[in-house]
């Protein structure tokens, strides 16, 4: 139901007159166990009309290690639809560098955990800035979660990071 109504109000919200406007929804660790999600994706897209292109799924890193193979061939049946898929709240978890390069990932989003303190915190700027290059290297977009202040904002900015979300 969750994910039908953020499909179709992305839609309705497009129509009236936001057409850059996309949806992220966050998946749990049950839904990445269901074989036949991708399905359920798709008809979902196909009932409410959103271009696979405006949605994008998040995953955590927890979700992902409870079944890391299965995790797998599912991203990489969400992709095969047009859909994004990102990593949420990397570095919170196990953040396994190794899946960085084996699953299929549209994006990383850095835990707000690690923006918080980017103002008056030498070794938190150096995490973000490490992470933010390390996912362009990979050819990812990056998102910093938790974004509250200017001066957060300029950082970022300046850091070359692609997104920005607020707490």
């Amino acid at each position: 139901w969750a994910l039908h109504e953020a499909c179709r109000q992305t839609l309705a919200w497009q129509k009236a007159g936001h057409p850059s406007i996309r949806i992220a929804v966050n998946l749990s660790a049950k839904q990445l166990q269901l074989k036949h999600f991708p399905e359920t994706v798709e008809r979902i897209l196909a009932e409410t009309g959103l271009s696979p292109s405006f949605l994008d799924l998040e995953l955590t890193e927890t979700a992902l290690m409870m079944n890391l193979e299965e995790a797998s061939q599912l991203i990489d049946r969400l992709r095969q639809l047009g859909v994004s898929i990102s990593i949420d709240d990397f570095g919170t978890g196990y953040s396994s560098l190794g899946y960085l390069r084996t699953l299929s990932f549209n994006s990383l989003k850095i835990d707000r955990s690690f923006v918080a303190d980017l103002t008056v915190d030498a070794k938190a700027r150096a995490v973000a800035e490490g992470l933010i290059d390390l996912a362009h290297r990979l050819r990812l977009k990056v998102t910093a979660e938790g974004v509250e202040t200017a001066e957060q904002l300029a950082y970022l900015s300046r850091s070359h990071c692609d997104y920005f979300q607020g707490y």
